[in-house]
């Protein structure tokens, strides 16, 4: 038995770290965006996995959201001597996770490389790359078109936004494990993330919406967005640009063609009629994770009110 989630950024992190608490953690397996990977000095980086990754090995800088505590950044400051662009901050002791990730990906996929960070790290869980070919999140402004990094990291998700493109899909094939992972669940969970930055990528993998869609398991989402406001980061913006309403029944006309419950937050539990307007199940409950006991408690609500047998 095991629960598969979809994830992307620092609400999923919160979220499975709530879910270790429910649940033991050889029986979550992780989906992880991949579309917010980027080359940082030569090196390959995956926020999002590592995010996670850390986040599991009881690392990951909480204050942050992402990177590891206690971090120091001589190598940044020292690089930037040389004219090298210094807006990405790569803390030193991260930089031992991009380095090594770099050198295996020479004769490895990241899938299997992903699983070694994971081991070395002693993860217990099962973390996929959403898909080991290149996937990347493109931000389309009025000035041409940004690296999804450019856009929430060096322009701190200033510019007017006109679209959101995957580039890469035509190649883009999704992990088998991951596909199997979803497939033979006992109950899929859709992290409180951004739809489009975050599960957007995930979901335009080959085979990914089909996975969903065919799963024995059911299907939940926690929406990341209260009221018309994103919990946290550029969501509502991006959901906008992208042709959604920033409110929890967007989120769920994003995920409509799999999704079986949304969870909502309790001030929002009005919208219910709309969302299940679209044969989609509403559960209200408070999912704002202010504190590890937070998490720990929407993670055992949505596991106890998804608790059916598979489809």
């Amino acid at each position: 038995m095991h629960y598969t989630v979809l994830a992307g950024g620092t609400g999923a992190a919160k979220f499975l770290l709530g879910l270790t608490q429910v649940v033991p953690q050889e029986q979550i397996h992780v989906v992880v965006n991949v579309g917010d990977d980027a080359e940082v000095w030569g090196l390959h980086v995956s926020p999002d996995i590592d995010t996670v990754l850390y986040a599991l090995s009881n690392r990951l800088d909480m204050a942050r959201g992402w990177g590891l505590p206690d971090e120091t950044f001589r190598c940044l400051q020292e690089i930037g001597r040389y004219g090298m662009p210094t807006w990405f901050r790569l803390g030193d002791a991260d930089l031992a996770t991009h380095l090594s990730r770099t050198e295996m990906l020479r004769r490895l996929p990241l899938s299997a490389v992903t699983a070694k960070l994971a081991e070395s790290m002693g993860v217990r869980a099962s973390v996929f790359p959403a898909t080991n070919d290149r996937l990347r999140t493109r931000i389309e402004t009025p000035d041409g078109l940004l690296d999804f990094q450019e856009f929430f990291v060096r322009d701190r998700c200033r510019p007017e936004v006109l679209s959101v493109l995957y580039s890469g899909v035509p190649d883009a094939q999704a992990l088998d494990a991951a596909v199997h992972s979803i497939r033979e669940a006992q109950l899929v969970i859709l992290a409180p993330s951004n739809p489009i930055t975050s599960i957007g990528p995930i979901l335009a993998a080959h085979g990914m919406r089909d996975a969903l869609r065919c799963t024995r398991a059911e299907v939940v989402a926690v929406s990341p967005i209260v009221g018309d406001k994103a919990v946290s980061g550029p969501a509502g913006k991006l959901m906008e640009a992208s042709g959604f309403d920033v409110t929890p029944a967007g989120v769920a006309r994003c995920y409509h063609d799999f999704l079986d419950n949304l969870v909502v937050h309790a001030s929002d539990a009005a919208v219910a009629p709309d969302i299940r307007n679209d044969t989609i199940g509403v559960q209200v409950t408070n999912i704002l994770m202010t504190s590890p006991e937070d998490a720990r408690r929407l993670a055992q609500f949505v596991v106890d009110e998804n608790r059916t047998a598979p489809r």
